[in-house]
């Protein structure tokens, strides 16, 4: 069977054709008419930085008196308390420190890409969101199936860092129709979230009902063939104090490589019930996914490059897949005690169970392109996590001063089983460069010693923090978390259990504000870190916890009435970094003696002007495996030295003397080149791409929106991770790709 390679360039023709016309479409527009003054939600954004600057001239701040002359808020941009974004723009983090404080005043680096950001980009993933974060970078997403990130460089795809509402779930892709914006939390910040990297959290915040009605149903087409649809309405029950939310979505887009689509469905009703002191959130959203299962590109240990063809071309099957279902259920109960104190309930189920069909590639010979494949297949994943934290939030003056206190503690349990594990036997089947299929047909054969995998955790953590606000401009921050745990983990029938442990550990961590103007602080902060390790590798030997301590000093300020900036250095060691290894098929558990991570980054995102926004970054870091038997010296797996983004808008108002608006858009991305394999025989290059938008708004009862994104524009290919151990797989990222949507708000 034999699949058409020349869909490329009759694809790229077609995409020029939308280009062509997007552009001329928007540039007309844009170019015919004059800007004319803004009205409707462009007039209520100018009013509110006219009514920001009036304040600033005026020397009004908002600001309240605990009795002993320390302000128990800095500057609130005026129209916006109670908002974490403005625009583009993070004000406060409900997050970093446990209560809604500014970012300003919290002693580590915070990054927020706001719902203005996700929209404007057309974000379709959690990948296209951290693009624009500093220090962030992909690693093994399991053939592009899960979300995995290192930060600060750090993390894999399996070490819970990525929250939603502030817990940790087992959703494989946690960016979806429902997601409302997207914090990253840089450092320790394991003191909240349970055990964690030293890199930092990622914490998806999901959108809840509203009082007021409003919403939008939209629909988009993908050069890449077919499109995606979605809804979100909101508003209030009746005459009650009860409010609701619907939010669904659907996709059925074709895989850009020579085979194979993307097809899920969402579907999320939430209630809210807002009482006098007490409000209490509930939600459900479930997740039908089918999603092409590829390890991506192959890249020859001989060059140290991908393989010479063509980037379309599969070395798999058509039936590799993921075909699975998630289910995630929140709840979230606030309660003011008075007019300082607040008690906060937060509890997560989560669930993900898939099959998947693979034609893994084992081998490749350089000098014919043959390839040596195994069929294989996980017959029956499931993941289950319970996850719940509870605390106790205020303000309390001691000794005449100002505290805000935190004191609570949160519980996760999780339970993985990998039940029927199919393997069949390595076959000669296939050459790169004469691509063949449908020679190696699906396996059936279960292998009992790699079947019933399983991994049980259950982490206890309680914690106390305190920010002491020794004046109005100086604030230290320090708390303590008690860490408990124990796992169980193994496989194969007979069972042989790998991992039965329990520990406690206690991280202390410190911090220091000082405010050199109600717009600019400095800060530094020190933190350990702890992480039990567990493995369901064929051989696994000691496996210590992993343990380290970080280091950080940095500075935040706004700009212009609208920009917030932070810039910060870092400095991680790190202990026991575990590792898998991949020898003649069979898996190694191995840890790492030593690795450090030093680095340097700059965010900032507002709107610099009445028209112009701005979200921008840049990263160095400098990652090394100090201490290691086999590789130290070498540079962490893809760990980049040095990652870019910057994204620009115009908002033109209203144009042509009408009522109606149009907003465009561009920027880059950037990653230098990374380490592919452990032992840093090959690297995978660094990259730059570039996106564009154009969006153009039909002003009437029932606002339309049509929206044009180009993404990679100029056609680039690039890879995105690697398997670590293998030179046999590495993500590739998508080529250029036009999107035209259509949106009524009402």
């Amino acid at each position: 069977m034999h699949f058409d390679t020349c869909g490329r360039s009759r694809r790229q023709a077609l995409m020029g054709s939308v280009v062509i016309v997007g552009l001329a479409s928007s540039l007309g527009v844009a170019f015919a008419q004059t800007a004319a003054p803004k009205s409707g939600r462009d007039a209520q954004t100018s009013g509110q930085r006219a009514s920001r600057q009036q304040a600033s001239e005026a020397g009004t701040q908002p600001a309240a008196d605990n009795g002993a002359g320390t302000a128990l808020q800095p500057i609130v941009l005026n129209g916006t308390a109670g908002k974490q974004t403005d625009g583009y723009q993070p004000i406060d983090n409900s997050s970093a420190m446990g209560s809604e404080m500014p970012i300003l005043d919290v002693p580590q680096a915070v990054n927020v890409v706001s719902d203005q950001v996700i929209k404007d980009q057309d974000a379709r993933s959690l990948d296209d969101v951290l693009n624009n974060v500093s220090n962030i970078n992909q690693t093994n997403t399991l053939a592009g199936t899960q979300d995995s990130f290192i930060r600060r460089g750090f993390g894999d795809n399996r070490d819970g860092s990525v929250l939603t509402n502030g817990l940790r779930t087992v959703l494989p892709r946690s960016f979806n129709a429902t997601t409302d914006r997207v914090e990253v939390l840089k450092g320790p910040s394991s003191a909240l979230f349970g055990i964690q990297e030293p890199g930092g959290v990622i914490n998806v915040i999901t959108k809840r009902p509203e009082q007021t009605f409003g919403g939008y149903v939209e629909a988009s087409g993908s050069s890449f063939g077919g499109g995606s649809s979605q809804f979100d309405v909101t508003g209030p029950i009746g005459d009650t104090d009860f409010a609701y939310r619907l939010i669904g979505s659907y996709q059925n887009v074709d895989y850009w490589r020579n085979f194979g689509e993307t097809k899920e469905w969402l579907m999320s009703p939430s209630i809210a019930w807002f009482g006098e002191d007490t409000t209490v959130n509930l939600s459900y959203t479930h997740r039908d996914y089918v999603v092409p299962f590829d390890r991506g590109q192959i890249f020859d240990p001989t060059t140290g490059r991908a393989v010479t063809t063509d980037p379309e071309i599969q070395f798999t099957e058509p039936y590799n897949i993921t075909d699975g279902a998630s289910d995630l259920v929140n709840l979230n109960v606030e309660h003011d005690l008075s007019d300082d104190w607040k008690l906060r309930f937060d509890y997560a189920y989560s669930r993900d169970a898939y099959f998947d069909n693979q034609a893994r590639v084992m081998s490749y010979d350089p000098s014919t392109g043959n390839l040596t494949r195994r069929a294989d297949s996980t017959n029956g994943s499931e993941q289950v996590q319970h996850a719940l934290r509870a605390d106790i939030s205020g303000d309390v003056d001691i000794g005449g001063l100002r505290n805000q206190v935190l004191i609570g503690g949160s519980y996760s349990n999780y339970d993985l089983l990998r039940s029927d594990m199919i393997r069949c036997p390595v076959v000669q089947d296939f050459n790169i460069y004469n691509p063949v299929y449908g020679n190696l047909p699906k396996c059936t054969t279960v292998v009992a010693k790699d079947s019933d995998q399983r991994i049980q955790q259950k982490l206890f953590t309680g914690y106390v923090q305190d920010s002491l606000y020794l004046t109005d401009d100086l604030i230290l921050s320090g708390g303590l978390t008690l860490q408990h745990y124990t796992q169980y983990a193994g496989k194969g029938r007979p069972f042989v259990v790998g991992t039965d442990a329990s520990g406690t550990e206690v991280t202390p961590r410190a911090g220091i504000v000082y405010k050199l103007s109600p717009t600019w602080s400095v800060y530094g902060t020190v933190a350990t870190s702890f992480m039990p390790q567990t493995s369901i590798a064929d051989y696994i030997g000691e496996l210590p916890p992993e343990t380290g301590i970080s280091y950080e000093i940095g500075t935040k300020f706004e700009l212009f009435d609208g920009v917030t900036a932070t810039a910060a250095l870092f400095d991680i060691d790190k202990k026991n970094v575990l590792y898998n290894e991949f020898i003649d098929g069979v898996t190694y558990a191995r840890t790492a003696g030593q690795v450090r991570s030093r680095g340097f980054e700059f965010d900032i995102a507002g709107q610099l002007t009445d028209n112009w926004s701005i979200i921008a970054s840049y990263g160095f870091t400098d990652a090394e495996i100090v201490k290691d038997a086999n590789y130290a010296g070498m540079r962490p797996v893809n760990v980049a030295r040095h990652t870019g983004s910057l994204y620009l808008t115009y908002d033109f108002g209203e144009i042509g003397g009408g009522e109606n608006t149009l907003k465009v858009g561009g920027g880059v991305r950037a990653r230098s080149k990374r380490a592919g394999v452990y032992d840093n025989s090959y690297f995978l290059p660094g990259y730059m791409t570039a996106d564009a938008f154009a969006a153009y708004t039909i002003q009437a009862e029932r606002p339309v929106t049509f929206q044009l994104n180009l993404k990679n524009i100029f056609d680039k290919t690039y890879y995105t991770s690697s398997l670590y151990a293998s030179n046999l797989g590495n993500q590739i990222g998508d080529p250029f790709e036009a999107t035209l949507s259509v949106r009524m708000d009402f």
